[in-house]
């Protein structure tokens, strides 16, 4: 327990509480369906946190069928399912309250319940007095300890609280200690408390609860994480958040980040020390089930997070792992990346292209380079498109592409009275010395390329027909011209293994989707080939 604790002593265990599918779906413009609760659910299981927060059982048809579903659905080896509600209204029963009834029917073994701990809210939210608001506390977590729950407190604008008044927020602490919970979570709800006041805070209450303290911070100061971790250096023992810092406002704190500063950094134990390698891939998987573009900037997790970019870092890594990288990738499923840009030294060119497998001799560096600056003047951005940038390093060797020859293409588009638009593409290559000519419609003019080039080449190359587009994105890159401006087009591809970004500058629009959909359709065979597939 917290308080057996001597204040700097770090706790050997902290359980991790995930409240995704309750809190974070809370963020704007995430949306979750059972199944994604589901599929979300059996993630964090396999990740090995100690609790899932699924939801408010009886507060919306969703939830209830979450919890109906959850219990056949949902094979649980690691974490325990969590159903949230909170106290009951004021002046109201205990055994006729409908949040308490639907907390008890929901049947986990835990539940979780929210008070007011800030005495402005008992009296201007909630419109009753403190004493009510204490009594509230009280009998809701009696009556679920009667019902053979397990209870958790979480006090509702705890810091903010505190700092009005002490002594009542303190006193709802104890209201739910004394009536059986068995977890007691502080919560920064408003999220504007900073790492010395959690400090402070906890330092000066620790003492007067004999059992477990937990905390539950939101994210609006950018300090939920170090709150967190201060919070545990002070004896807590149960940290709430997010896999990804979903969340309303500015989200939960994350515990893609949380986790391994404990146990990492820290030495406390959160989730199973062996399953921390795959947090980068359940960080992307949940990603992609609630359809939200993962931070490539997250610490640990993201994409980037030990992307090196800078001459002097790449040349240091190049001797020692360790000079600019925190901890070892590998440690949270993840991976150096050696990003090259126009800043590139040749280094920087040479360590990517060993991470690519090409083998770059002096003079092919000094052409990668040359030609590198030239396109990134014209608006290229190769550290984003590395099939593209894969390309370029292959061409300095003299190396080209063999598979196909372009004659000629065509796009057009028939827009129809009513809204209506159809878009036809026909491409004309040569392949193998036959000349292959191919139509395709589309709902766009790339779509209608990717349809036709791919009909003129999967009959010559099998393979083909399992890779395919994943993102389309176009930037314009001065807009001041307007219409007429040049546009970056990045195309980001996948043959269900691995994953690469190309790119087409151009001041049109299809000619710039024409150059990233050739460089995506090129890597592929180029992948192809390495699997004995392509020639």
């Amino acid at each position: 327990m917290s308080s057996d604790l001597p204040v700097g002593v770090l706790p050997e265990f902290v359980e991790v509480y995930d409240t995704t599918l309750r809190d974070g779906s809370q963020q704007e413009g995430l949306s979750l369906t059972v199944d994604d609760k589901l599929r979300v659910a059996q993630q964090l299981d396999l990740l090995g946190v100690t609790y899932i927060e699924g939801g408010w059982p009886g507060a919306n048809p969703k939830d209830e069928e979450f919890f109906r579903r959850a219990p056949k659905e949902l094979n649980l080896t690691t974490a325990e399912l969590v159903a949230f509600g909170s106290t009951r209204r004021p002046s109201s029963e205990t055994s006729t309250d409908p949040v308490l009834r639907a907390l008890v029917n929901a049947e986990t073994e835990t539940v979780c319940i929210v008070a007011k701990s800030w005495d402005y809210h008992v009296v201007e939210a909630l419109r009753t007095t403190l004493d009510e608001g204490a009594k509230m506390v009280s009998d809701s977590v009696k009556y679920l300890v009667s019902s053979g729950r397990k209870v958790f407190l979480d006090a509702e604008h705890f810091f903010d609280g505190y700092k009005a008044n002490p002594e009542y927020a303190r006193r709802i602490m104890l209201a739910a200690q004394d009536a059986g919970a068995t977890s007691l979570v502080m919560c920064d709800t408003n999220g504007g408390t900073l790492p010395f006041e959690v400090e402070e805070i906890i330092g000066e209450l620790r003492d007067h609860f004999s059992v477990q303290l937990g905390v539950h911070f939101h994210n609006d100061s950018g300090c939920a994480v170090a709150n967190s971790v201060t919070a545990v250096r002070m004896g807590v023992t149960q940290v709430q958040g997010c896999v990804n810092g979903y969340g309303e406002r500015t989200g939960n704190a994350d515990l893609s980040t949380t986790i391994p500063n404990l146990s990492l950094k820290m030495g406390v134990q959160t989730i199973p020390r062996e399953r921390i390698r795959i947090l980068s891939s359940v960080s992307r998987h949940i990603a992609e089930i609630v359809n939200v573009p993962p931070n490539p900037q997250a610490p640990y997790v993201g994409h980037s997070a030990f992307a090196h970019k800078a001459g002097l870092h790449v040349s240091a890594l190049a001797r020692k792992k360790d000079a600019y990288e925190h901890i070892d990738p590998a440690e949270v499923g993840n991976g150096t990346r050696y990003v090259v840009s126009e800043m590139a030294g040749r280094q920087s060119v040479a360590v990517k292209a060993e991470e690519l497998g090409l083998s770059l001799e002096g003079d092919e560096v000094k052409r990668v380079l040359d030609h590198l600056k030239e396109l990134e003047y014209k608006g290229y951005h190769f550290e984003a498109a590395d099939g593209s940038l894969e390309l370029l390093m292959r061409s300095a060797t003299g190396w080209s592409q063999q598979y196909f020859t372009l004659e000629s293409f065509r796009v057009m588009t028939d827009y129809r009275e009513g809204g209506d638009a159809v878009t036809e593409a026909t491409v004309k290559v040569l392949v193998d010395g036959s000349r292959v000519i191919a139509t395709a419609e589309g709902n766009g003019p790339v779509n209608a390329l990717d349809g036709a080039l791919r009909k003129a080449l999967v009959p010559h190359f099998e393979g083909l027909a399992n890779m395919h587009l994943t993102d389309f994105r176009v930037r314009v890159l001065d807009s001041t011209l307007g219409t007429g401006a040049a546009v970056r087009v990045l195309l980001d591809s996948t043959d269900g293994s691995e994953s690469w970004a190309t790119m087409g500058v151009s001041p049109n629009i299809i000619e710039a989707s024409w150059h990233a959909l050739v460089d995506s359709i090129v890597l592929g065979l180029v992948r192809l080939a390495g699997q004995g597939e392509a020639k």
